[in-house]
């Protein structure tokens, strides 16, 4: 899989309400799991359970709603946002975006597919993928999963930091719910988790989306497998 150039200091640039588990950023759904994840691991319920040096753990938490909620407008000064389709031929083009978003909030698995897994992503009709655009450039990336019948997921949902604080945010939910509810779906959910940025769960649920669920995850840590750059993710130190 190629690998987009990333500029200097760029991981400390992009702000996320980015859904998805934290760690496995679109898994596959026949996709085995992480064999380095088979090692087993007992987590107290009643205390602090230490995790072996190179992994990492976040607090994962899965929201869902059945209906579309009130639509509300979009904030004033967003008419210079626009959203495109990523073609399917421009996976180049999705992983700089990804890529962008990403490495501040630890996003990888997409980074480390084979070329062949993302063209087969792509191929799907049931995933759409847009770009969000301002000024000329990609801001941010919008992904819709509704391989399962009646259901659509939120898969990733991400703006730069440039771009938060212009309504943005409250701009691309808009369009992700009518997107999402133009389906012949009965249910919308989204993951987001403690490696998220900080106001992403309350984003959601102003937006509509009500807590269902709540696990701990764990994974490698990537930028100990060479996933993702040493220096990325500077709020969750490394442990090696």
């Amino acid at each position: 899989m190629a690998r987009d150039a990333v500029t200097p200091g760029m991981h400390r640039r992009a702000v996320i309400f980015r859904p998805r588990s934290c760690h496995d950023r679109g898994r596959f759904l026949d996709e085995p799991l992480n064999p380095f994840m088979s090692q087993s691991l007992t987590i107290t319920l009643t205390g602090t359970t230490d995790l072996p040096p190179g992994k990492i753990a976040t607090i994962v938490t899965s929201l869902e709603m059945f209906e579309r909620p009130p639509q509300r407008p979009d904030p004033a000064g967003t008419e210079g946002f626009s959203l495109e389709p990523i073609a399917r031929s421009e996976i180049a083009r999705y992983l700089s975006v990804y890529r962008l978003l990403g490495e501040r909030w630890m996003w990888f698995s997409r980074l480390t597919k084979p070329q062949a897994e993302i063209e087969a992503v792509f191929a799907d009709p049931a995933i759409t993928v847009y770009a969000v655009r301002f000024e000329g450039r990609d801001v941010g990336l919008l992904e819709l999963d509704f391989r399962v019948p009646g259901e659509g997921e939120l898969a990733f949902f991400g703006l730069d930091e440039p771009v938060v604080g212009k309504g943005a945010g409250r701009w691309l939910m808009n369009r992700a719910l009518a997107l999402a509810w133009a389906r012949p779906i009965s249910r919308f959910w989204v993951h987001t988790c403690t490696l998220d940025h900080p106001a992403a769960l309350a984003f959601y649920q102003r937006s509509g989306f009500t807590v269902f669920k709540r696990g701990v995850e764990v994974d490698d840590d990537p930028r100990l497998t060479g996933k993702l750059r040493r220096d990325s993710v500077t709020h969750h130190p490394v442990i090696a």
